[in-house]
């Protein structure tokens, strides 16, 4: 595999595969027997949110919403820029958001105005990751996999310039790659 530039393994498979079942069961519990629609915001969460429904015994819908703040070889945001808004009738649902990671709180915030819009009843979170600036700033999700410290990650999803998206783990890139990446 093309893994030049991992500095070293930050979650293995395993641990990501236990926590996720812990979420759904959370997840679950706090929903009850409702249904819900469940909102990945693409393109990072893709494997954390196909692995986290398998485990939800919840009758959901699904819609996606695309974000971009980290164009190409970027590290640092560029802002927030919705690129697809969803489609799935969500006016008076309960929906829940599903992100890779929560940083600087940017991407969830414009995710959950959009579907604030469109008439969500309810809207909770869930991220695979939380980094430092998130704490600092207070910021949290409803649900939460892992706090993990301030370096640029890829695996799981998650990419650099569109590469190690499909890693089964989450690794730090090695020295003289980026340093940040959040969202």
């Amino acid at each position: 595999m093309y893994t030049e530039e991992i500095g070293r393994i930050l979650l293995t498979s395993a641990v990501i595969d236990r926590r996720v079942s812990k979420i759904a069961r959370a997840i679950g519990a706090a929903y009850g027997h409702r249904e819900i629609v469940i909102v990945p915001v693409l393109t990072g969460s893709m494997i954390f949110m196909a692995d986290l429904i398998r485990r939800l015994p919840l009758k959901m819908r699904l819609d996606v919403v695309a974000v971009s703040s980290y164009p190409g070889r970027s590290t640092t945001s560029r802002g927030v820029s919705i690129l697809f808004p969803g489609t799935v009738p969500i006016r008076g649902r309960a929906v829940l958001i599903v992100d890779d990671i929560l940083e600087s709180g940017q991407s969830m915030r414009a995710v959950t105005k959009l579907l604030q819009k469109r008439g969500a009843k309810s809207i909770r979170t869930c991220v695979l990751l939380r980094k430092p600036q998130a704490r600092k700033k207070g910021l949290t999700a409803d649900f939460i996999g892992f706090d993990i410290p301030d370096e640029f990650v890829v695996g799981y999803g998650m990419d650099y310039n569109h590469y190690y998206r499909n890693l089964p783990y989450i690794a730090v890139l090695s020295r003289g790659a980026p340093a940040k990446k959040g969202t």
